[in-house]
C-alpha cells in the first residue's frame, strides 16, 4: 500500500470570513496534494466560507466549543486527535492555543503555533494574562510561525521563547486573482467615470476600526469641499460597525456618496473598483487586504501598527497614526490633490508584491517548516 503524505490539522477557532482563514484556504489550496494532506478544526463551526477550500478529501471537524469555559472541550480535542492520527497540529492565535496539550496527550508528535495578529483585548502585546497563557502553554509547543517581525519580537522578548524556535514567515497573495484593473474603474453603480474611490475590506468589528475610516472620509469632504463630486467611500465586510458606520454617514449628509454592501465573494472585483486603499485598523499582524491592495496596483493609507510598517513604505503609501480621522483625512487629499504621487505607489506596490509576497514564497515557507519538524521529532 502506497504510503500517504503526512497530515496535517490546521486547529482554529472558526472558518469563516477573515485573514487568518483566508491565510489558511490559501495554504491548503496551494501546497502541492502530494507533500501533505490536510483536516481543519474548528472550535466553534464554521460558515460556506469553507467551500473556498478547493482540494479534495479536506475534513472539516467542528469541536462545538461552548461559551465560556468548556472542559469538555479537551476531551473532544483528545479523540479527534486520536481519530485523526495527524502527524501535525498547527494551531492559530491564542483561542486555539490550549488544543496544543490534547495534542500532545494524543501522542502527536509535532505540535506548531501560529501568532497571525492582535485583537481588541491587547492592542500593543501588553495584557499581562495572555502573556501568561503564552508562556504556560508553551512547553507543548515545538515550533512558531509568527507573521510578522514584530509578533516574533513579541514571542521572544515578551513570552521567552527562543529565536531558534521562531520562524517568521509573511503571508503571500495570489496575484491571479489580486491584479491592476485593466480598464477604468467605473463599474459600481454610485460611481461615475472620473470620481475616485476610496476602499476598505475587512470584518467591521472593533478592532478594524472603519469608524474612524467614515469620519475621516467626513472630514474630508468638511476641509475639501471641491471633492465632494469626485470623492467616494466604499467600505466591503460585515459586523457592528456597519449599522454605526451608516448612521455616521447619513448624519453628515455623506450616504449617498459611500457604498457598504457587506460581506461579499467578489473582493478582487471590487478592489479593482478602488483607486485609494485605507486599513483604519488598530492592531494587525500582516494584513491580508493590505497585500490583495498592493497587489492590486492600489496606493495604501495604513495606520502604523503591528506589521502595517513591515508592508507600506514611503514608496507605496503612507503610515498614520491609528484612531486619527483628521491624519487619514489629510492623507487621502494628498493623493486627491496630486494623482502622480498615487501612480508612482500605485506602481511601487505591485513590485513589491511581486519581489516579497508571492504564494510560492509563503508555501515553500510553510513546507520547510513542517519538514524540517518532522525530521527531528
Amino acid at each position: 500500500m502506497e504510503k500517504q503524505p503526512p497530515l496535517v490539522a490546521h486547529v482554529i477557532y472558526r472558518l469563516d470570513i477573515g485573514g487568518l482563514e483566508n491565510g489558511l484556504v490559501n495554504l491548503i489550496n496551494h501546497i502541492p496534494e502530494d507533500r501533505y494532506r490536510h483536516a481543519v478544526v474548528c472550535l466553534t463551526g464554521y460558515s460556506d466560507f469553507r467551500l473556498r477550500i478547493r482540494r479534495k478529501n479536506v475534513e472539516i471537524i467542528d469541536v462545538g466549543k461552548r461559551a465560556g469555559q468548556d472542559m469538555g472541550m479537551h476531551l473532544r480535542l483528545w479523540r479527534i486527535f486520536r481519530s485523526l492520527k495527524p502527524d501535525i497540529v498547527h494551531t492559530r492565535n491564542l483561542s486555539t492555543l490550549e488544543a496544543a496539550v490534547p495534542a500532545a496527550i494524543s501522542g502527536v508528535r509535532v505540535r506548531i503555533h501560529g501568532e497571525h495578529g492582535r485583537d481588541i483585548g491587547d492592542l500593543d502585546g501588553s495584557n499581562k494574562k495572555y502573556q501568561f497563557l503564552r508562556r504556560a502553554y508553551s512547553p507543548f509547543v515545538n515550533h512558531y510561525i509568527a507573521l510578522s517581525r514584530d509578533l516574533e519580537s513579541y514571542l521572544e522578548h515578551k513570552i521567552g521563547v527562543a529565536a531558534g524556535k521562531i520562524t517568521q514567515i509573511y503571508n503571500g497573495v495570489d496575484t491571479t486573482k489580486f491584479h491592476p484593473s485593466s480598464a477604468e474603474r467605473t463599474n459600481c453603480s454610485f460611481t461615475k467615470p472620473g470620481q475616485i474611490v476610496i476602499g476598505t475590506v475587512g470584518r467591521m468589528q472593533a478592532v478594524k476600526d472603519q469608524l474612524t475610516l467614515a469620519r475621516a472620509f467626513i472630514r474630508l469632504l468638511d476641509i475639501a469641499p471641491q471633492f465632494r463630486a469626485v470623492a467616494r467611500l466604499l467600505i466591503v465586510g460585515d459586523g457592528p460597525l456597519r449599522s454605526e458606520s451608516l448612521a455616521l454617514l447619513e448624519s453628515a449628509g455623506c450616504a449617498d456618496l459611500a457604498w457598504l454592501p457587506g460581506a461579499r465573494e467578489d473582493v478582487p472585483e471590487l478592489m479593482r473598483m478602488m483607486n485609494i486603499f485605507v486599513l483604519p485598523s488598530l492592531a494587525e499582524g500582516i494584513s491580508n487586504t493590505i497585500l490583495e491592495a498592493m497587489s492590486s496596483g492600489l496606493p495604501v493609507i495604513a495606520t502604523n501598527v503591528g506589521g502595517n510598517p513591515e508592508l507600506v513604505s514611503d514608496s507605496t503609501g503612507m503610515l498614520i497614526p491609528s484612531g486619527d480621522p483628521e491624519a487619514m483625512a489629510r492623507s487621502m487629499l494628498t493623493y486627491l490633490a496630486d494623482p502622480e504621487l498615487a501612480a508612482r505607489h500605485s506602481a511601487a506596490a505591485k513590485r513589491e508584491i511581486e519581489a516579497r509576497f508571492s504564494m510560492e514564497a509563503m508555501v515553500g515557507a510553510y513546507m520547510r517548516v513542517y519538514d524540517n519538524q518532522l525530521a527531528i521529532r
